[in-house]
């Protein structure tokens, strides 16, 4: 007989979210002396105490934070399959959760999910846009079901696939001097106002692959959330700024700004789409996936 149960971890996991077992009780929709009876119960069944009592307030032993490491772990995907299970009985195949780790992804994602969602009626896209999120983290937890990415960070149960190759620029206005050029070198960047999306420098290809190894800072650094406002700024002669080439050649004419190469041979990017290994056979994950990878063959 198993000693362990959902309703055990969700104890472990209200205890410590609302801070006492009167507000776990309350959120747990049981009386206190419900819940008290079910903690001592546990602790009796393993031998072992979870919780150390501070007066009203209690602190989780080092048995209890590893449950409580457990119960954050398995409680998502208990939830996640209860929800897979009542689309299937409603009729739906399911719905495909996207995360998203890069702005400019976003703008690719939107020629893909249009196609997809004509193709599999029976299955919805929810995009979750967290740019500075884990989507590691939310790939092993059952947050999302696929991670977009251009930098896959590969572990034992996930898959990364690249599914679009493209080049990341220089965008510049109208009038810079650099607009003209085949390419420019990071020094030429030293007296320029750099504007980038609000990602740590570590993660921008713009600083890690062109600037950084260089030994070049440019003169200032902004951030700014939306394309569409980078390149409104770029076209004032605000600054300059690193995007896809793809993403420049579609929208740089209505904002009169152009692609310049990073360097001599440029710098080559792709956009990989993650997910876990079990889910590998999900005939709908899979077409999501085959359909980015067929929409990039058509760009060839």
């Amino acid at each position: 007989m198993s000693i362990l149960e959902r309703a055990h971890l969700e104890t472990i996991r209200a205890v410590d979210q609302q801070g006492s077992l009167t507000a776990a009780a309350e959120k747990l929709h049981l009386t206190q002396s419900a819940l008290s009876h079910t903690v001592r119960k546990l602790e009796e069944q393993l031998g072992v105490a979870v919780w150390n009592r501070e007066g009203r307030s209690l602190r989780l032993t080092q048995a209890g934070v590893y449950l409580l490491s457990i119960a954050n772990r398995l409680l998502p995907q208990l939830d996640h399959a209860e929800e897979l299970l009542k689309q299937f009985a409603q009729g739906k195949r399911g719905v495909l959760r996207i995360g998203m780790e890069c702005h400019p992804c976003y703008q690719w994602l939107l020629k893909i999910v249009s196609p997809y969602l004509a193709a599999w009626p029976a299955v919805d896209v929810d995009v979750k846009q967290k740019f500075q999120f884990v989507g590691i983290g939310a790939l092993f937890n059952h947050e999302i079901d696929l991670l977009v990415t251009p930098d896959p960070l590969h572990k034992a149960g996930l898959k990364f696939e690249a599914v679009f190759d493209y080049e990341q620029v220089l965008v510049v206005g109208h009038d810079h001097p650099l607009r003209q050029s085949e390419y420019v070198q990071p020094q030429q960047l030293s007296n320029e106002t750099l504007i980038t999306y609000p990602v740590a420098i570590d993660r921008l290809d713009v600083y890690t692959r062109f600037l950084t190894p260089a030994g070049v800072s440019p003169r200032h650094h902004k951030t700014i959330e939306t394309t569409d406002i980078m390149l409104q700024m770029v076209a004032s002669g605000r600054g300059v700024a690193a995007l896809p080439r793809w993403l420049v050649e579609e929208q740089g004419e209505k904002f009169g700004v152009a692609p310049v190469k990073l360097g001599r041979h440029g710098v080559a990017k792709q956009i990989f789409v993650g997910f876990r290994e079990a889910d590998a056979d999900i005939n709908y994950l899979q077409a999501f996936v085959e359909l980015a990878r067929n929409y990039r063959n058509s760009k060839d």
